[in-house]
């Protein structure tokens, strides 16, 4: 499944500049939804706050089609290798699984195979 996850975040990382003022698509998400569907998401970098990142636009995308549970995450990072969701993506995945979001798992090393799930990220929560 990572494999599959990998493939579709790569698929839409087409990095590129907008404008003067945006750029997209450095980093792309690909994430598993508990029906077994692969959502993903480019993050949007602005030169304001207006950005998103790319898990949480694809968790947006997951929401946006009808789903809200988590299984597996993946973040494809400019460089091709993958790395753990920022504090921001941690806080929405937490507030939207807040009885399991420990279960959901990242993929922090592709090449390596090394997976952790969000609860060995996120220990405690803060409410």
């Amino acid at each position: 499944m990572w494999e599959e996850l990998y493939t579709a975040a790569k698929r839409v990382q087409n990095g590129r500049k907008i404008s003067d003022y945006v750029e997209a698509g450095g980093v792309a998400a690909a994430i598993l939804s508990a029906s077994g569907q692969i959502y993903t998401g480019v993050c949007v970098d602005t030169c304001s706050t207006l950005g998103i990142c790319a898990e949480r636009n694809a968790i947006f995308n997951m929401l946006t089609n009808g789903e809200q549970e988590i299984r597996k995450v993946l973040a494809l990072m400019p460089d091709g290798r993958t790395g753990p969701p920022c504090g921001a993506c941690r806080e929405l995945m937490v507030q939207l699984m807040p009885d399991s979001y420990r279960e959901i798992e990242i993929m922090l090393d592709y090449e390596k195979g090394k997976i952790v799930t969000l609860g060995a990220l996120t220990p405690e929560w803060w409410i």
